[in-house]
């Protein structure tokens, strides 16, 4: 049996971790993960452009967990290879070079989401 990817151990983490924290019952820690959850719904922008802020900040803020959360919608939303290069650009001008160790792990992420869907990187 092969050992599970960061990215797999990672989707099951959040999974049962979010399950327990529902089961707290928390008012507050409640309507956060609500709010968390319709900021990326459309608006006056759309989903698919609030995933791929969401990935830059992440980046910048050094949330490995964050990347990959936001680079696996910004896969499932269709964003090519080259613009989820460009976004991570951004993202390491404006965080500088303590971003390049999670740049490293982002195309790690995007290397298996990839493989996953046995298609390669997508232009």
């Amino acid at each position: 049996m092969e050992k599970p990817t960061h990215l797999e151990e990672f989707r099951a983490y959040r999974a049962r971790m979010n399950a327990r924290i529902s089961e707290l019952g928390h008012r507050e820690i409640n309507r956060f993960f609500a709010l968390d959850s319709a900021t990326y719904r459309d608006g006056a922008l759309d989903a698919r452009t609030k995933e791929l802020l969401g990935l830059v900040a992440s980046l910048v803020l050094r949330c490995n967990d964050c990347v990959d959360y936001h680079l696996d919608r910004c896969v499932e939303l269709g964003w090519s290879d080259a613009e989820l290069y460009d976004a991570m650009s951004v993202a390491l001008v404006v965080g500088g070079s303590i971003v390049i160790p999670h740049l490293r792990h982002a195309v790690e992420t995007l290397d298996l989401l990839r493989a996953e869907r046995q298609d390669g990187p997508a232009d």
